[in-house]
């Protein structure tokens, strides 16, 4: 049979990492036992209250139907807006103002979907998360991508921005603290990309995932004053919660934003598992204590990921805040392939390489913190043998 793809997905490659993932289990059947230091998927558990919750509710008979709301349970959202309150001082309406999400990357999709159709364009950075533009190139917009650069904290050009012929412009993604170069969110920032968004009526779309990783002033896009205007702002309990797995995120905005994009979204699921959304809950309502204990451990692993970066002769910010270390790769390489290659080849160690951010990433590499202290110790000592 010769069955094409639909042409929606000829120019949509497999994602890098499940590539990346397959080579290393070949890998490892091979002996290689390779140490993975590429994704940032939290190693460490939830806090036990939380699996608690999930454990006693998923035992009662009446929690394994189809959920009752697509908006997700009020308790959930509830929890959700206290906890914007609480940590960005933003003010949400529970009831019209929050969405639960399987996951913030769907909501990537969704808002994609909701709003894109062929001719429009979106502005994606450069480097920047790929699902943005995977999901523009699915929707049939569009990519048109930004540069951001060291010497300017990784922080859009404006002036550069406004030269461009924004006409069809319809959207913006932008994420703060920025992955994968760590950049710290700044007020002055958000109020330039709200302004922005107003004078050329485009939808700026915030992916907030970062704020509580190694980052003493988490912020939201919707405290500048009149955000809920032209923002949405996306996040997620995966990084902040080490609940990446059970998938959940959130997606806050003016309530006609959530009606215009559960018209999408009630098609595609049908809501989140009821126990899970509980547990989320429960997540949501830990004191501050859990994010200090959780930053404590990651400090101490950071200081082992420089030692990495040091044997390699990259060169790192120590100002940049979240799950990953982000650095420069020396001259004599030809690009972050190169290194990254030869890292995984010679020590059996994987590293990220900058490049599958963007063109911009290309001389650097990132590597993740979800990884113990005896993992990174064993990763210095084979990158250590490897190069002497």
């Amino acid at each position: 049979m010769n069955i094409e793809v639909a042409d929606r997905l000829k120019h949509t490659e497999e994602y890098y990492f499940s590539k990346k993932l397959r080579e290393i289990d070949q890998l490892n059947k091979n002996g290689a036992q390779v140490i993975n230091l590429g994704i940032g998927s939290p190693d460490l558990p939830p806090h036990p209250e939380v699996i608690r919750v999930l454990n006693n509710e998923s035992q009662k008979a009446n929690t394994h139907g189809y959920p009752q709301n697509y908006r997700g349970i009020p308790i959930l959202r509830q929890s959700m807006a206290d906890w914007y309150f609480r940590y960005y001082n933003v003010d949400l309406d529970p009831q019209s103002e929050i969405l639960p999400l399987i996951g913030s990357k769907e909501g990537i999709v969704h808002i994609c979907m909701t709003y894109l159709q062929q001719g429009d364009q979106v502005l994606i950075p450069n480097p920047g998360y790929p699902a943005y533009s995977s999901a523009v190139r699915l929707s049939g917009a569009t990519a048109i991508s930004y540069s951001l650069q060291a010497d300017r904290n990784w922080q859009p050009d404006f002036e550069q921005l406004e030269k461009l012929d924004l006409t069809k412009v319809k959207m913006m993604w932008v994420n703060y603290p920025h992955m994968p170069t760590g950049a710290r969110a700044t007020t002055t920032l958000f109020e330039k990309l709200i302004a922005f968004g107003k004078k050329h009526n485009i939808l700026i779309c915030h992916d907030n995932p970062y704020s509580f990783i190694l980052n003493d002033h988490p912020q939201s896009i919707l405290a500048v004053q009149g955000a809920k205007e032209v923002a949405i702002e996306l996040n997620s309990l995966s990084k902040s919660s080490n609940m990446a797995g059970w998938r959940i995120g959130m997606l806050v905005a003016a309530k006609e934003r959530i009606d215009e994009i559960l018209r999408f979204k009630s098609n595609m699921d049908s809501g989140m598992f009821l126990p899970l959304q509980l547990a989320a809950a429960k997540a949501l309502q830990l004191d501050q204590s859990w994010y200090t204990e959780l930053n404590s451990v990651y400090a101490n692993r950071r200081t082992f990921v420089y030692k990495l970066m040091d044997l390699l002769g990259c060169a790192y910010d120590e100002k940049q805040v979240g799950l990953f270390v982000w650095a420069k790769i020396p001259d004599n390489y030809k690009n972050s392939y190169d290194l990254c290659d030869e890292v995984l080849e010679n020590a059996h160690v994987f590293v990220t390489p900058g490049g599958i951010f963007g063109s911009m990433g290309e001389q650097y590499i990132r590597i993740s913190l979800c990884a113990n202290e005896e993992v990174l110790t064993q990763a210095l000592a084979r990158i250590s043998t490897a190069k002497s």
